[in-house]
């Protein structure tokens, strides 16, 4: 990776634990709308373009929304401390998985690389997209090559997908006290 995904990825972690530790709310909120930023930044650096969307929309957008909404129809309690009281056993174990995923990074494949599985020989070699367009209709018998994609090669994440956006829009119905419902 370069300077400038170590760098996200720096301030994503940053940002993560500053959201963890802030004891105020609205100082929580607005670290944790940077930190979707940044992991909208970061998925777009490595070539995941409706990811990142996504995480703008929902994670940087939609929920920092329904959070400052939230806040402004109830109190802040005011407090002098700045940060919480850090939790050890958490923190152990919060650790513990982070040392085993940095066990793993130096297996990992570089953004582009050649040698990258999907780059390689034999059945790999060809892209998804070439996949798709001349496979789709045959393994899914869908007419639309998109359709295909969405419904059923990548079926439990848009439904996945969605249900985050029931929620959500469910969400903003329930923090403005307008219930709509059929």
């Amino acid at each position: 990776m370069s300077v400038i995904a170590y760098s996200l990825a720096v301030f994503v972690l940053l940002s993560a634990v500053a959201t963890a530790l802030f004891r105020d709310v609205l100082s929580a909120i607005i670290v944790f709308a940077a930190y979707s930023l940044g992991m909208a930044i970061l998925y777009t650096y490595l070539l995941a373009p409706d990811v990142a969307m996504t995480e703008a929309a929902i994670g940087a957008g939609v929920t920092t929304i329904l959070l400052l909404l939230t806040i402004a129809r109830t109190t802040r309690p005011s407090t002098d401390e700045v940060f919480e009281r850090v939790d050890v056993p958490a923190v152990v174990v919060v650790g513990a998985f982070v040392l085993v995923l940095a066990t793993l990074l130096p297996d990992m494949y570089a953004v582009g690389t050649q040698d990258a599985p999907i780059w390689g020989a034999g059945v790999l070699s060809e892209t998804p997209t070439v996949h798709y367009v001349q496979e789709a209709y045959a393994e899914t018998h869908a007419h639309n090559a998109v359709s295909a994609v969405l419904a059923s090669y990548r079926g439990f994440d848009t439904f996945g997908e969605a249900v985050v956006v029931f929620a959500a829009g469910l969400a903003v119905l329930l923090v403005l006290k307008r219930e709509v419902f059929a």
